[in-house]
Protein backbone atom coordinates (compact mmCIF):
# COMPACT_ATOMS: atom_id res chain seq x y z
CA UNK A 1 0.00 0.00 0.00
CA UNK A 2 1.22 3.35 -0.93
CA UNK A 3 0.74 5.76 2.19
CA UNK A 4 0.76 8.70 -0.38
CA UNK A 5 -2.70 7.99 -1.85
CA UNK A 6 -4.14 7.07 1.09
CA UNK A 7 -7.51 8.91 3.11
CA UNK A 8 -6.85 11.53 5.61
CA UNK A 9 -8.93 9.07 7.67
CA UNK A 10 -6.63 6.20 7.15
CA UNK A 11 -3.47 8.98 7.70
CA UNK A 12 -4.93 9.54 11.15
CA UNK A 13 -5.24 6.08 12.23
CA UNK A 14 -2.05 5.11 11.33
CA UNK A 15 -1.07 7.89 13.66
CA UNK A 16 -2.49 6.00 16.89
CA UNK A 17 -2.08 2.83 15.69
CA UNK A 18 0.75 2.32 13.50
CA UNK A 19 0.51 0.96 9.95
CA UNK A 20 -2.00 -1.37 8.87
CA UNK A 21 -0.75 -5.08 7.97
CA UNK A 22 1.00 -5.32 4.87
CA UNK A 23 1.23 -9.34 4.39
CA UNK A 24 3.74 -11.45 6.38
CA UNK A 25 6.91 -10.21 4.94
CA UNK A 26 6.25 -6.51 6.49
CA UNK A 27 9.42 -5.22 7.82
CA UNK A 28 8.16 -4.02 11.66
CA UNK A 29 9.82 -0.72 12.95
CA UNK A 30 8.98 1.47 16.45
CA UNK A 31 8.60 4.28 14.91
CA UNK A 32 8.99 4.64 11.15
CA UNK A 33 9.29 9.01 10.08
CA UNK A 34 7.46 9.37 6.29
CA UNK A 35 7.40 11.90 3.73
CA UNK A 36 10.13 14.39 5.53
CA UNK A 37 12.34 16.42 3.27
CA UNK A 38 16.00 14.72 4.72
CA UNK A 39 19.06 16.13 4.89
CA UNK A 40 21.46 13.51 6.08
CA UNK A 41 24.20 15.91 7.19
CA UNK A 42 26.65 15.22 4.49
CA UNK A 43 25.49 18.80 3.04
CA UNK A 44 24.01 17.20 -0.13
CA UNK A 45 20.18 18.93 -0.46
CA UNK A 46 17.30 17.24 0.55
CA UNK A 47 15.98 13.99 -0.40
CA UNK A 48 12.12 12.68 0.49
CA UNK A 49 12.81 10.05 2.22
CA UNK A 50 11.22 7.45 5.07
CA UNK A 51 13.62 7.07 8.46
CA UNK A 52 12.36 3.40 10.50
CA UNK A 53 13.70 3.36 13.86
CA UNK A 54 14.17 0.24 15.80
CA UNK A 55 15.10 0.52 19.57
CA UNK A 56 17.93 3.18 19.65
CA UNK A 57 19.33 3.10 16.49
CA UNK A 58 18.09 4.08 12.73
CA UNK A 59 17.83 0.75 11.04
CA UNK A 60 16.28 1.56 7.32
CA UNK A 61 16.35 5.32 5.37
CA UNK A 62 14.57 5.11 2.30
CA UNK A 63 11.10 4.04 0.41
CA UNK A 64 8.78 2.26 3.62
CA UNK A 65 5.67 2.24 2.42
CA UNK A 66 5.58 -1.35 3.12
CA UNK A 67 6.85 -1.15 6.15
CA UNK A 68 4.85 -1.11 9.67
CA UNK A 69 5.52 0.36 13.07
CA UNK A 70 4.11 0.92 16.37
CA UNK A 71 4.30 4.35 15.19
CA UNK A 72 4.00 6.63 12.20
CA UNK A 73 5.00 9.87 12.10
CA UNK A 74 3.47 11.98 8.85
CA UNK A 75 6.40 14.63 8.09
CA UNK A 76 5.29 16.10 5.46
CA UNK A 77 6.26 19.79 4.74
CA UNK A 78 8.88 19.27 7.35
CA UNK A 79 12.58 18.49 7.50
CA UNK A 80 14.37 16.04 8.88
CA UNK A 81 18.02 15.96 9.84
CA UNK A 82 20.49 14.41 12.47
CA UNK A 83 20.34 16.35 15.67
CA UNK A 84 22.69 18.89 16.16
CA UNK A 85 26.56 18.21 18.24
CA UNK A 86 27.33 21.78 20.07
CA UNK A 87 30.95 21.61 20.05
CA UNK A 88 31.71 24.06 22.36
CA UNK A 89 29.39 23.88 25.57
CA UNK A 90 29.30 25.02 29.12
CA UNK A 91 26.77 23.01 29.61
CA UNK A 92 28.17 20.90 32.41
CA UNK A 93 26.88 21.83 35.77
CA UNK A 94 23.67 22.51 34.37
CA UNK A 95 23.48 18.85 33.64
CA UNK A 96 24.73 18.10 37.00
CA UNK A 97 21.87 19.66 38.21
CA UNK A 98 18.81 17.56 38.57
CA UNK A 99 16.08 20.78 37.98
CA UNK A 100 18.26 21.32 34.96
CA UNK A 101 19.26 17.73 33.78
CA UNK A 102 16.51 18.01 31.19
CA UNK A 103 18.25 20.38 28.92
CA UNK A 104 15.38 22.39 28.08
CA UNK A 105 17.11 25.06 26.46
CA UNK A 106 19.56 22.94 24.57
CA UNK A 107 16.72 20.14 23.27
CA UNK A 108 14.72 23.36 22.14
CA UNK A 109 17.59 24.26 19.60
CA UNK A 110 17.64 21.02 18.37
CA UNK A 111 20.68 20.22 20.10
CA UNK A 112 21.42 16.26 21.21
CA UNK A 113 25.16 16.31 21.89
CA UNK A 114 27.13 18.60 23.49
CA UNK A 115 30.92 18.39 24.35
CA UNK A 116 31.50 19.73 27.46
CA UNK A 117 34.87 21.02 29.94
CA UNK A 118 35.85 23.56 26.98
CA UNK A 119 38.60 26.64 27.25
CA UNK A 120 40.61 24.35 29.43
CA UNK A 121 37.96 24.62 32.19
CA UNK A 122 36.00 21.59 34.06
CA UNK A 123 36.92 19.09 36.76
CA UNK A 124 40.25 16.93 36.25
CA UNK A 125 38.36 14.03 37.53
CA UNK A 126 36.67 12.53 33.83
CA UNK A 127 36.33 9.52 34.94
CA UNK A 128 33.95 10.41 38.10
CA UNK A 129 32.43 13.84 35.99
CA UNK A 130 31.41 11.00 33.89
CA UNK A 131 29.76 8.66 36.24
CA UNK A 132 27.74 11.20 38.28
CA UNK A 133 26.08 12.33 34.96
CA UNK A 134 25.34 9.05 34.44
CA UNK A 135 24.16 8.07 37.65
CA UNK A 136 22.02 10.79 37.58
CA UNK A 137 21.02 10.97 34.43
CA UNK A 138 20.88 14.06 31.34
CA UNK A 139 18.66 15.14 28.96
CA UNK A 140 21.11 15.09 25.75
CA UNK A 141 24.11 13.29 25.28
CA UNK A 142 28.06 14.73 26.55
CA UNK A 143 31.11 14.12 25.35
CA UNK A 144 33.67 15.34 27.83
CA UNK A 145 37.11 17.37 27.31
CA UNK A 146 40.11 16.89 29.42
CA UNK A 147 40.64 20.64 30.79
CA UNK A 148 44.71 21.77 30.13
CA UNK A 149 43.51 25.19 32.92
CA UNK A 150 42.32 22.79 35.17
CA UNK A 151 45.09 20.01 34.83
CA UNK A 152 47.73 23.12 35.45
CA UNK A 153 46.48 24.71 37.98
CA UNK A 154 46.07 21.10 39.92
CA UNK A 155 49.75 20.85 39.49
CA UNK A 156 51.43 23.92 39.10
CA UNK A 157 48.66 26.36 40.55
CA UNK A 158 47.96 29.86 39.61
CA UNK A 159 51.78 30.93 39.14
CA UNK A 160 53.44 32.24 36.09
CA UNK A 161 56.53 30.50 35.28
CA UNK A 162 57.02 26.89 33.42
CA UNK A 163 56.47 23.55 34.85
CA UNK A 164 59.13 21.42 35.93
CA UNK A 165 59.90 18.16 34.10
CA UNK A 166 58.62 16.25 37.42
CA UNK A 167 54.95 18.25 37.13
CA UNK A 168 55.28 18.08 33.37
CA UNK A 169 55.25 14.10 34.13
CA UNK A 170 52.39 14.99 36.53
CA UNK A 171 49.94 16.32 34.17
CA UNK A 172 50.86 13.56 31.46
CA UNK A 173 49.14 11.28 33.77
CA UNK A 174 46.18 13.59 34.29
CA UNK A 175 45.34 14.08 31.31
CA UNK A 176 46.32 10.05 30.13
CA UNK A 177 43.85 9.59 32.97
CA UNK A 178 41.19 11.21 31.62
CA UNK A 179 42.01 10.19 28.04
CA UNK A 180 41.15 6.45 28.55
CA UNK A 181 38.31 7.41 30.73
CA UNK A 182 37.06 8.32 27.02
CA UNK A 183 37.33 11.99 27.06
CA UNK A 184 37.45 13.09 23.48
CA UNK A 185 40.46 15.14 23.78
CA UNK A 186 42.45 18.15 25.35
CA UNK A 187 40.64 22.04 25.68
CA UNK A 188 43.14 24.54 26.32
CA UNK A 189 42.60 28.28 27.21
CA UNK A 190 45.85 29.71 26.84
CA UNK A 191 43.81 33.40 26.95
CA UNK A 192 42.76 32.63 30.33
CA UNK A 193 44.70 32.04 34.01
CA UNK A 194 46.50 29.45 34.19
CA UNK A 195 46.68 28.63 31.18
CA UNK A 196 47.85 32.16 29.79
CA UNK A 197 50.86 30.82 31.88
CA UNK A 198 51.80 27.73 29.90
CA UNK A 199 54.46 27.98 27.10
CA UNK A 200 53.32 26.04 23.54
CA UNK A 201 55.70 23.59 24.59
CA UNK A 202 53.89 22.68 27.20
CA UNK A 203 50.78 22.11 25.08
CA UNK A 204 51.98 20.27 22.46
CA UNK A 205 53.70 17.42 24.87
CA UNK A 206 50.02 17.23 26.88
CA UNK A 207 48.55 17.35 23.45
CA UNK A 208 50.76 14.32 22.14
CA UNK A 209 49.18 12.28 25.12
CA UNK A 210 45.87 13.36 23.63
CA UNK A 211 46.45 11.84 20.18
CA UNK A 212 47.67 8.68 21.86
CA UNK A 213 44.24 7.69 22.12
CA UNK A 214 43.11 9.43 18.85
CA UNK A 215 41.61 12.58 20.48
CA UNK A 216 41.76 16.04 19.34
CA UNK A 217 43.08 19.91 20.74
CA UNK A 218 40.24 22.05 20.83
CA UNK A 219 41.76 25.96 22.01
CA UNK A 220 40.32 29.20 23.05
CA UNK A 221 43.40 31.02 21.67
CA UNK A 222 45.63 33.03 23.49
CA UNK A 223 44.90 36.32 22.14
CA UNK A 224 41.14 36.63 19.95
CA UNK A 225 42.43 40.48 19.64
CA UNK A 226 45.67 42.02 20.01
CA UNK A 227 45.95 41.70 23.85
CA UNK A 228 49.37 39.97 23.49
CA UNK A 229 51.02 37.85 20.80
CA UNK A 230 47.54 39.13 18.66
CA UNK A 231 45.13 36.82 17.08
CA UNK A 232 46.87 35.92 13.69
CA UNK A 233 49.71 34.55 15.57
CA UNK A 234 47.86 33.03 18.04
CA UNK A 235 45.66 30.65 15.37
CA UNK A 236 49.23 29.82 14.11
CA UNK A 237 50.13 28.24 17.71
CA UNK A 238 47.02 26.37 17.41
CA UNK A 239 48.12 24.73 13.83
CA UNK A 240 51.76 24.02 15.56
CA UNK A 241 50.44 22.47 18.08
CA UNK A 242 48.12 20.25 15.97
CA UNK A 243 51.06 19.67 13.46
CA UNK A 244 53.71 19.11 15.94
CA UNK A 245 51.03 16.75 18.15
CA UNK A 246 50.20 14.91 15.48
CA UNK A 247 46.11 15.42 16.12
CA UNK A 248 43.20 17.89 14.78
CA UNK A 249 43.74 21.23 16.37
CA UNK A 250 40.27 23.41 16.49
CA UNK A 251 40.38 27.26 16.97
CA UNK A 252 36.92 27.05 18.98
CA UNK A 253 34.50 30.35 18.57
CA UNK A 254 37.09 31.77 16.12
CA UNK A 255 36.49 35.47 15.75
CA UNK A 256 38.92 38.59 15.80
CA UNK A 257 37.30 40.57 18.58
CA UNK A 258 37.34 44.40 18.56
CA UNK A 259 37.83 47.28 16.22
CA UNK A 260 41.32 46.99 15.97
CA UNK A 261 41.25 43.55 14.25
CA UNK A 262 38.34 43.58 12.29
CA UNK A 263 38.33 42.66 8.88
CA UNK A 264 41.80 40.01 10.24
CA UNK A 265 39.06 37.00 9.32
CA UNK A 266 40.88 37.13 5.83
CA UNK A 267 44.25 36.53 7.09
CA UNK A 268 42.85 33.50 9.99
CA UNK A 269 41.05 32.36 7.26
CA UNK A 270 44.51 31.83 4.76
CA UNK A 271 46.16 30.69 7.82
CA UNK A 272 44.10 27.70 8.54
CA UNK A 273 43.90 27.15 4.34
CA UNK A 274 47.53 26.79 3.91
CA UNK A 275 48.23 24.56 7.27
CA UNK A 276 45.38 22.28 5.11
CA UNK A 277 46.99 22.52 2.17
CA UNK A 278 50.22 20.58 3.62
CA UNK A 279 48.26 18.32 5.95
CA UNK A 280 47.71 19.61 8.88
CA UNK A 281 43.81 19.09 10.30
CA UNK A 282 43.05 21.98 11.64
CA UNK A 283 39.35 23.43 11.58
CA UNK A 284 37.30 26.01 13.69
CA UNK A 285 33.67 26.39 15.55
CA UNK A 286 31.76 29.37 15.63
CA UNK A 287 28.62 30.82 17.23
CA UNK A 288 26.89 33.05 14.91
CA UNK A 289 26.48 36.41 17.18
CA UNK A 290 28.68 39.85 16.81
CA UNK A 291 28.75 39.78 20.83
CA UNK A 292 30.86 37.82 23.04
CA UNK A 293 30.78 36.69 26.12
CA UNK A 294 33.20 36.35 29.08
CA UNK A 295 34.32 37.68 32.48
CA UNK A 296 35.13 41.24 33.33
CA UNK A 297 38.45 40.57 34.77
CA UNK A 298 39.71 38.47 31.94
CA UNK A 299 38.13 40.58 29.43
CA UNK A 300 40.20 44.20 31.45
CA UNK A 301 42.54 42.98 33.69
CA UNK A 302 45.90 42.38 32.48
CA UNK A 303 47.98 38.59 32.92
CA UNK A 304 50.67 39.73 34.77
CA UNK A 305 48.38 41.64 37.40
CA UNK A 306 46.52 37.55 38.22
CA UNK A 307 50.01 35.71 38.58
CA UNK A 308 49.02 33.95 41.93
CA UNK A 309 45.24 34.11 41.58
CA UNK A 310 42.78 37.38 42.17
CA UNK A 311 44.14 37.05 45.98
CA UNK A 312 47.46 38.48 44.73
CA UNK A 313 45.15 41.08 42.00
CA UNK A 314 44.20 41.91 44.79
CA UNK A 315 47.55 43.26 47.12
CA UNK A 316 49.00 44.69 44.28
CA UNK A 317 46.09 46.91 43.77
CA UNK A 318 46.78 48.65 47.24
CA UNK A 319 50.22 49.05 45.95
CA UNK A 320 50.48 52.62 44.29
CA UNK A 321 52.93 51.50 41.43
CA UNK A 322 51.34 48.28 40.53
CA UNK A 323 47.64 49.83 41.03
CA UNK A 324 48.70 52.79 37.95
CA UNK A 325 50.24 50.17 35.76
CA UNK A 326 47.12 47.68 36.24
CA UNK A 327 45.12 51.05 35.51
CA UNK A 328 47.49 51.70 32.39
CA UNK A 329 47.32 48.30 30.53
CA UNK A 330 43.12 48.22 31.30
CA UNK A 331 42.69 51.15 29.50
CA UNK A 332 44.28 49.94 26.69
CA UNK A 333 42.58 46.55 26.93
CA UNK A 334 38.77 48.44 26.90
CA UNK A 335 39.45 50.50 24.08
CA UNK A 336 40.48 47.23 22.21
CA UNK A 337 37.36 46.17 23.03
CA UNK A 338 35.60 49.48 21.83
CA UNK A 339 34.85 51.17 24.94
CA UNK A 340 32.37 51.17 28.14
CA UNK A 341 29.14 51.41 25.17
CA UNK A 342 29.79 48.43 24.35
CA UNK A 343 30.34 46.53 27.46
CA UNK A 344 27.44 45.10 29.51
CA UNK A 345 27.28 43.37 32.71
CA UNK A 346 25.61 40.21 31.99
CA UNK A 347 25.24 38.89 35.78
CA UNK A 348 26.51 40.26 38.73
CA UNK A 349 26.08 38.38 42.61
CA UNK A 350 27.87 40.84 44.17
CA UNK A 351 26.05 44.02 42.82
CA UNK A 352 22.92 42.55 41.48
CA UNK A 353 21.99 45.80 40.44
CA UNK A 354 25.09 46.31 37.90
CA UNK A 355 23.33 43.44 36.01
CA UNK A 356 21.72 44.70 32.34
CA UNK A 357 24.33 47.96 32.61
CA UNK A 358 26.36 49.12 30.29
CA UNK A 359 29.69 49.93 31.81
CA UNK A 360 29.81 53.70 30.31
CA UNK A 361 26.31 53.96 32.45
CA UNK A 362 27.64 52.73 35.51
CA UNK A 363 30.69 55.28 35.05
CA UNK A 364 28.61 58.25 34.74
CA UNK A 365 26.23 56.98 37.52
CA UNK A 366 28.66 57.05 39.87
CA UNK A 367 30.80 59.88 38.37
CA UNK A 368 33.81 57.85 37.49
CA UNK A 369 36.19 57.18 34.50
CA UNK A 370 35.06 54.12 32.68
CA UNK A 371 38.66 52.71 33.34
CA UNK A 372 37.92 53.72 37.12
CA UNK A 373 34.66 52.30 37.38
CA UNK A 374 35.62 49.18 35.85
CA UNK A 375 38.59 48.78 38.74
CA UNK A 376 35.90 49.59 41.37
CA UNK A 377 33.41 46.85 40.01
CA UNK A 378 36.48 44.58 39.74
CA UNK A 379 37.42 45.19 43.15
CA UNK A 380 34.12 44.00 44.68
CA UNK A 381 34.14 40.89 41.95
CA UNK A 382 34.39 39.61 38.65
CA UNK A 383 30.87 39.73 36.90
CA UNK A 384 30.16 38.48 33.73
CA UNK A 385 29.74 40.56 30.88
CA UNK A 386 28.83 40.43 27.08
CA UNK A 387 30.89 42.48 24.63
CA UNK A 388 29.58 43.97 21.61
CA UNK A 389 33.02 43.80 19.40
CA UNK A 390 32.61 41.92 16.46
CA UNK A 391 31.96 42.53 13.05
CA UNK A 392 29.08 41.13 10.68
CA UNK A 393 31.72 40.74 7.73
CA UNK A 394 33.87 38.77 9.88
CA UNK A 395 31.18 36.54 11.26
CA UNK A 396 30.20 35.47 7.24
CA UNK A 397 33.46 34.95 6.13
CA UNK A 398 34.06 32.64 8.74
CA UNK A 399 30.95 31.05 8.10
CA UNK A 400 31.18 30.18 4.77
CA UNK A 401 34.42 27.89 5.30
CA UNK A 402 33.50 24.20 4.62
CA UNK A 403 36.14 23.71 7.55
CA UNK A 404 34.25 25.82 10.48
CA UNK A 405 31.55 24.08 12.54
CA UNK A 406 28.56 25.34 14.84
CA UNK A 407 28.85 26.05 18.57
CA UNK A 408 27.09 27.66 21.03
CA UNK A 409 29.17 28.82 23.65
CA UNK A 410 26.77 28.65 26.03
CA UNK A 411 25.41 26.20 28.85
CA UNK A 412 22.27 26.05 31.11
CA UNK A 413 21.31 29.19 33.06
CA UNK A 414 18.94 29.04 35.74
CA UNK A 415 15.66 30.70 33.45
CA UNK A 416 15.15 34.52 34.84
CA UNK A 417 18.43 34.75 36.53
CA UNK A 418 20.48 37.03 34.95
CA UNK A 419 21.29 38.51 31.48
CA UNK A 420 23.47 36.13 30.17
CA UNK A 421 24.04 35.57 26.61
CA UNK A 422 21.31 34.42 24.01
CA UNK A 423 23.65 32.12 22.51
CA UNK A 424 22.50 29.56 25.71
CA UNK A 425 18.97 29.59 23.92
CA UNK A 426 18.97 30.37 20.47
CA UNK A 427 22.66 29.47 18.44
CA UNK A 428 21.84 26.80 16.19
CA UNK A 429 17.97 28.10 15.30
CA UNK A 430 19.78 31.95 14.96
CA UNK A 431 22.49 30.17 12.24
CA UNK A 432 19.56 29.11 10.38
CA UNK A 433 17.00 32.04 10.47
CA UNK A 434 19.75 34.76 10.12
CA UNK A 435 21.99 33.32 8.29
CA UNK A 436 20.57 30.96 6.05
CA UNK A 437 16.88 32.51 5.31
CA UNK A 438 17.75 36.05 5.91
CA UNK A 439 20.84 37.02 4.99
CA UNK A 440 21.98 34.30 2.62
CA UNK A 441 25.36 33.81 4.16
CA UNK A 442 25.42 29.71 3.52
CA UNK A 443 22.46 27.61 2.34
CA UNK A 444 20.43 25.26 4.80
CA UNK A 445 22.14 22.05 3.62
CA UNK A 446 25.94 23.52 4.45
CA UNK A 447 24.47 24.88 7.72
CA UNK A 448 22.97 21.49 8.43
CA UNK A 449 26.20 19.80 8.25
CA UNK A 450 28.49 22.28 10.16
CA UNK A 451 25.93 20.89 13.07
CA UNK A 452 26.09 17.51 12.29
CA UNK A 453 28.37 15.25 9.67
CA UNK A 454 30.90 17.57 10.34
CA UNK A 455 31.90 18.00 13.81
CA UNK A 456 30.87 14.08 14.07
CA UNK A 457 33.89 13.23 12.02
CA UNK A 458 36.27 15.86 13.61
CA UNK A 459 35.62 14.84 16.87
CA UNK A 460 35.18 10.98 15.85
CA UNK A 461 31.76 10.84 17.39
CA UNK A 462 31.06 7.27 16.11
CA UNK A 463 27.36 6.29 14.19
CA UNK A 464 26.57 9.78 15.17
CA UNK A 465 25.94 13.14 12.62
CA UNK A 466 24.39 11.25 9.77
CA UNK A 467 21.05 9.90 9.12
CA UNK A 468 21.88 6.40 7.62
CA UNK A 469 21.45 2.80 8.41
CA UNK A 470 23.11 1.67 11.80
CA UNK A 471 23.29 5.09 13.66
CA UNK A 472 22.19 6.10 16.37
CA UNK A 473 18.21 7.77 16.00
CA UNK A 474 19.49 11.34 17.13
CA UNK A 475 16.84 12.73 14.73
CA UNK A 476 15.18 16.68 14.65
CA UNK A 477 12.33 17.10 12.58
CA UNK A 478 11.78 21.14 12.05
CA UNK A 479 9.59 23.55 10.51
CA UNK A 480 11.55 25.91 8.85
CA UNK A 481 9.06 28.30 8.60
CA UNK A 482 8.68 28.58 12.32
CA UNK A 483 12.45 28.32 13.12
CA UNK A 484 13.36 30.97 15.17
CA UNK A 485 15.60 32.40 18.22
CA UNK A 486 13.29 35.00 20.29
CA UNK A 487 16.18 35.48 23.10
CA UNK A 488 17.98 38.33 22.61
CA UNK A 489 20.29 40.31 25.04
CA UNK A 490 17.39 42.50 26.68
CA UNK A 491 15.49 39.20 27.48
CA UNK A 492 17.40 36.21 26.72
CA UNK A 493 15.54 33.76 28.82
CA UNK A 494 13.32 32.50 25.96
CA UNK A 495 13.42 29.15 24.21
CA UNK A 496 13.85 28.53 20.81
CA UNK A 497 11.02 27.51 18.42
CA UNK A 498 10.58 25.64 15.35
CA UNK A 499 11.33 22.08 16.26
CA UNK A 500 8.29 19.78 16.13
CA UNK A 501 9.85 16.51 17.06
CA UNK A 502 13.20 15.85 18.71
CA UNK A 503 14.67 12.38 18.82
CA UNK A 504 17.80 11.39 21.53
CA UNK A 505 18.92 7.73 21.39
CA UNK A 506 15.82 6.63 19.85
CA UNK A 507 13.57 8.33 22.74
CA UNK A 508 11.48 11.43 22.30
CA UNK A 509 12.82 14.75 23.72
CA UNK A 510 10.30 16.80 22.07
CA UNK A 511 6.71 15.53 20.80
CA UNK A 512 4.37 17.16 18.41
CA UNK A 513 6.21 20.51 20.22
CA UNK A 514 6.11 19.42 23.30
CA UNK A 515 9.06 18.59 25.85
CA UNK A 516 9.01 15.78 27.26
CA UNK A 517 9.91 14.38 30.96
CA UNK A 518 12.77 11.91 30.16
CA UNK A 519 16.30 12.22 30.30
CA UNK A 520 17.15 9.91 27.22
CA UNK A 521 20.84 11.35 26.73
CA UNK A 522 24.19 9.25 27.14
CA UNK A 523 27.79 10.25 28.34
CA UNK A 524 29.88 9.20 25.11
CA UNK A 525 33.02 7.56 25.30
CA UNK A 526 35.46 8.67 22.67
Amino acid sequence: MNSKSSLPLALALTLFMGDPAVGASATTYDLIIRHGQVLDGSGNPWIRADIGIKEDRIASVGDLSDGRAARVIDASGLFVAPGFIDTHSHAAAGLADPERASARALVAQGITTVLINPDGSGPVDTAGQAEGLRAQGIGVNAGLFVPHGSVRGRVVGQEDRRATEKEMDEMRALVRKGMAAGAFGLSSGPFYTPGSFAPTSELIELAKVAAEFGGTYQSHIRDESDYSIGVVAAVDEVIEIAEAGDLPGIVTHIKVLGPRVWGYSAALIHRIERARDRGVEVFADQYPYTASATSLSAGLIPRWALDGGRAEFLHRLQNPADRARIREDMLDNLDRRGGGDRIRIAQSSGEPALTGKFLSEIARERGLSEVDAAMQILEAGSPGMVSFNMHEKDVAAFMQQPWTMTASDGGLPRMGVGLPHPRSYGAFPRKIREYVLEREVIDLATAIRSMTHLPASVYRIRDRGLLREGAYADIVIFDLGRINDPADFADPHQLAQGMVYVLINGQFAIDQGNPMAGLPGEVLRR
